[in-house]
């Protein structure tokens, strides 16, 4: 790799970041002349990170047309949903049963963190930080697997949110998340999960039909 240019990883880092901060909205589409300029490297690299960003499902390649962000689908939304509500009752038992007081501590931190964003009106930051909350609870389960799939279904709800919630609504309860920490350093199982499970479904049900799609990227604005 040349000195100082960024890697395939990378780039695919930044271009998720900015789904999870709604600086890409869903059906965007993603030029690979102009992103190979933006981020100073081959149209052959730029191709490799949609390949990777098409297997999480963040991208979809069509032949003649290029790549373009997704646009998650109404019954590919509840089944989102629908995976999120099996998925984190179990992410919840494996963090109470060996959560150690190093992982506590983290969790407090980042709650400190989306406490700090909401404080300063930073709507990006909360919206990142509402979707990395979901991913630290997968990572301290100690269940690669199960954070692989987080690390998944974490960006795609942040899609559907941009594309079917109201524009100014939080991607979380403000309280939501401390509420659930709290059940956890109880050792409560039984609140944490329906804590989770209510947080899932209030976030679901803001959801409605309407989109707003852009048509092109600026990347200098997204890359600052």
């Amino acid at each position: 790799m040349e000195a100082g240019k960024p890697t395939i990883e990378s780039i695919a880092e930044r271009i998720n970041n900015a789904v999870m901060e709604h600086r890409l909205a869903p059906g965007s589409k993603l030029s690979e002349t102009r992103m190979a300029a933006a981020f100073n490297v081959s149209r052959t690299k730029i191709r490799q990170v949609l390949a990777v960003l098409a297997k999480k499902g963040l991208v979809e390649v069509y032949p003649n047309r290029g790549a373009f962000i997704a646009s998650p689908t109404v019954q590919e939304a509840q089944e989102l949903f629908a995976t999120r509500r099996l998925l984190e009752p179990e992410i919840i038992r494996n963090v109470i049963a060996q959560a150690q007081k190093a992982d506590l501590k983290r969790l407090h931190e980042h709650l400190d963190k989306e406490k700090t964003a909401r404080q300063q009106k930073n709507r990006r930051a909360i919206i990142r930080l509402s979707g990395d909350f979901h991913l630290l609870l997968a990572r301290i389960s100690g269940n690669r697997y199960v954070e692989s799939m987080m690390g998944e279904l974490c960006p795609l709800t942040c899609l559907i949110i941009a594309m079917y919630d109201l524009p100014q609504t939080p991607a979380c309860p403000e309280d939501d998340h401390d509420r659930i920490v709290a059940a956890i350093e109880r050792r409560d199982e039984k609140a944490a999960i329906e804590l989770m499970l209510h947080h899932l479904e209030h976030i679901e049900s803001a959801l409605h039909l309407t989109s707003n799609h852009r048509d092109d990227v600026d990347w200098d604005q997204i890359l600052g």
